[in-house]
C-alpha cells in the first residue's frame, strides 16, 4: 500500500559480552541495525546487494603472517585476561590455528526449521553439535586442547555472568566469563527482520558467529584483542572491537563453506545469509560506536571464510585498516 512503512525490525543482540561485575566495561556494544523486511519484490534488490558482497573478495585480499606461531592460548582466556594473565600480539598475529588449514567436513546435516521454539532448540543444538565436531579436529591439528562451549538457548529471561537476558533487541551473545553461548530461540527469529525460517542460513550464522568468539576464547585471541581495547581509547576499542567481530565472521564463513554440500546450502541460502549481514554493518552508527564494521566489511569477511575456507585468511589482525572499518 502506497506511503505505508513496515515499523523497523527490533536490532539483534551484542555479539559477546564482559561479565556484569560491578563498574561496566570501558566500552560497550551498540547492536547493528537490520534491513527492514524485505517483500516479494526486494530480493531484486537483495540480489544486486549480494553482488556488490561478492566484489568485496578482491578488495579483501591481502597477505599473512606464514610462520607458525607459538601464542596459542589455553581455554578460557577470554574476559580480558582472566586470572591477571597477558598475552602477547603474536597470540592474534600468528595464532596456531590459521597453520592448521581448511575445517574438515564433519558432514553436517540439520533439520528444516518449523515454526515454534521446539524446532528451532533441535535446529539449533543440531548445528552446535557439528560445530564442536568440527572445531574440536581443528584444535587437535594445532595441538592445542578444546572444551567446546556450553549452551543456552532461551524461550524466557534469565541471567549469566555478563547480563540479564533478553535485552533490547537482543538475540544472541556469546559470554566468556562461562564459555557459554546464549541464543533466543523466539529472539533470533523477532530480530531477523521477518526473515522466512527456510532461510535458515541466516541463523545457522549467528550461532556460527558466536561460536567464532569461543574459538578466539580459547585460542587467546579474544585475551589481546580485550588487552588492546583497555588500553586504548574510543578509536582504539573500536578498532580493536572490529577486528574481534569481523574474525568471528569470518570463521562463521569457514564453518558453512566446510559444511555447505551436506547441509544444503544452495545458492537462495547463501544468497539470503550475505544480504542479512549486509544489513548489519554500523557505518551509519555514530563514529564512536562503529566497533562491528561496515556492512561492506561484515558481509565480506563471511564470504572471505566461506570461499576461502582456510583460516588463515580469517587473521584480521594483520589485515590493512580499510578492510576492517
Amino acid at each position: 500500500m502506497a506511503g505505508h512503512h513496515p515499523p523497523p525490525a527490533p536490532a539483534p543482540a551484542p555479539p559477546y559480552r564482559l561479565p556484569a561485575h560491578g563498574a561496566p566495561p570501558p566500552y560497550y556494544y551498540q547492536p547493528p541495525r537490520r534491513p527492514p523486511k524485505r517483500t516479494a519484490g526486494g530480493l531484486v534488490v537483495g540480489l544486486a546487494g549480494v553482488v556488490a558482497a561478492l566484489g568485496v573478495l578482491a578488495i579483501l585480499g591481502f597477505s599473512v603472517l606464514s610462520s607458525l606461531a607459538d601464542g596459542a592460548g589455553g581455554q578460557g582466556g577470554g574476559a580480558g585476561g582472566r586470572g591477571g594473565e597477558r598475552v602477547t600480539r603474536e597470540t592474534a598475529t600468528d595464532n596456531k590455528l590459521y597453520r592448521t588449514g581448511a575445517l574438515t567436513p564433519v558432514q553436517c546435516r540439520v533439520p528444516l526449521i518449523a515454526p515454534g521454539v521446539a524446532s528451532m532448540d533441535r535446529f539449533m543444538n543440531a548445528l552446535s553439535s557439528c560445530l564442536d565436531a568440527s572445531w574440536s579436529r581443528q584444535f587437535a591439528k594445532a595441538d592445542v586442547p578444546f572444551t567446546p562451549p556450553k549452551r543456552v538457548f532461551w524461550s524466557g529471561p534469565g541471567r549469566s555472568p555478563c547480563g540479564t537476558y533478553p535485552s533490547p533487541g537482543a538475540s544472541a551473545f556469546y559470554c566468556p566469563a562461562n564459555n557459554t553461548m546464549y541464543v533466543g530461540l523466539r529472539h533470533i527469529v523477532e530480530t531477523s527482520g521477518g526473515e522466512p525460517l527456510s532461510h535458515f542460513a541466516v541463523f545457522a550464522r549467528v550461532i556460527a558467529h558466536e561460536y567464532g568468539h569461543h574459538v578466539q576464547d580459547t585460542s587467546g585471541i579474544l585475551t589481546y584483542g580485550h588487552q588492546e581495547m583497555e588500553q586504548s581509547d574510543t578509536a582504539g576499542r573500536n578498532a580493536a572491537s572490529r577486528r574481534i567481530e569481523l574474525q568471528a565472521q569470518c570463521f562463521a564463513g569457514a564453518f558453512l563453506g566446510a559444511e555447505r554440500l551436506t547441509i544444503g546450502m544452495t545458492r537462495a541460502q547463501y544468497v539470503a545469509m550475505i544480504v542479512d549481514v549486509q544489513g548489519r554493518g554500523d557505518e551509519r552508527q555514530p563514529v564512536d560506536r562503529r566497533d562491528h564494521g561496515s556492512g561492506r566489511n561484515y558481509a565480506g569477511w563471511v564470504i572471505k571464510g566461506f570461499k576461502g575456507r582456510q583460516l588463515a585468511v580469517c587473521n584480521t589482525w594483520t589485515a590493512p585498516p580499510s578492510t576492517v572499518n
